[in-house]
């Protein structure tokens, strides 16, 4: 399986998946209803691997990737968590190495669940490089919300569909599976608490810092070189319509205009 090196990646089933049918989408383009059956008829407690196998490569290939991207630079938005990482200096050395690293780990355990061998062992391997480093549970739950949080709101806001209630719970518990499997603790019991703990870090944590800036901006620069040259201007301008504003101010990036952010915002 092939990281996302670009916004067109789709997803390519790993050699193992979550048991259930195997289906066809038409031409790559139409979805399947029998693949919303399935999933309305599973457990979304038990069955939250297949249901989340389902959704990132059938129902949302594009757009889990794009709201994925989007929780990432959420997470610089923490002076606590973008000062760890700017003391690396992965990202502005070795940006898109950083990203393909972090992207076909996440995707190798969202397909293939935690269950299986290549999930299992995908998790095992990001805990062993989070160990490197002195990480602060507070900030780990801040970014396990994101991936929790994100796709939920874009596909309300921009997928050809939105997330039923039962696929929400179901991707809840999943994320939450995968806090217990990195050892964090404290975790909420429910979406609703996690968005209250949420509010207060990011009161305390969501400030402007140099260090965010410098991550982001490293990263929008991964984000440019997907693109022809001739499109690059484009790029921030339209990712920065889609940021949520408490996270452009903490990277300190100009607000756009109110009618363009409007039609593009995630900031609900």
């Amino acid at each position: 399986m092939t990281a996302p090196r670009c916004p067109f990646h789709q997803p390519t089933a790993p050699a193992q998946v979550p048991p259930g049918p195997v289906y066809r989408r038409p031409w790559k383009i139409f979805h399947a209803p029998q693949i919303r059956q399935e999933i309305s008829q599973l457990d979304a407690q038990a069955d939250c691997q297949r249901i989340v196998y389902l959704l990132t490569c059938y129902e949302f290939p594009f757009d889990i990737t794009r709201s994925l991207e989007l929780a990432l630079l959420h997470t610089f938005g923490s002076r606590s968590v973008s000062r760890l990482l700017d003391g690396t200096r992965e990202f502005a050395q070795r940006g898109q190495q950083r990203y393909d690293d972090t992207s076909m780990l996440i995707a190798q355990f969202m397909e293939a669940g935690w269950d299986q061998d290549l999930g299992h062992r995908a998790i095992e391997r990001m805990n062993a490089i989070h160990a490197r480093y002195r990480i602060r549970n507070d900030d780990f739950l801040f970014v396990l919300w994101t991936f929790i949080d994100f796709p939920m709101v874009w596909m309300a806001s921009f997928g050809w569909r939105a997330f039923t209630a039962h696929e929400c719970q179901a991707w809840f518990n999943y994320w939450i599976g995968v806090g217990h499997r990195m050892g964090l603790h404290d975790l909420p019991a429910d979406k609703s608490r996690f968005d209250l703990w949420i509010q207060n870090y990011e009161h305390q944590e969501m400030v402007y810092d140099a260090s965010n800036a410098r991550v982001a901006q490293a990263t929008l620069s991964v984000m440019e070189h997907w693109f022809p040259a001739l499109l690059r201007r484009w790029v921030q301008p339209i990712v920065v319509c889609m940021l949520r504003p408490q996270l452009r101010q903490a990277l300190g990036w100009t607000t756009p205009p109110q009618w363009h952010e409007s039609r593009a915002s995630m900031g609900c």
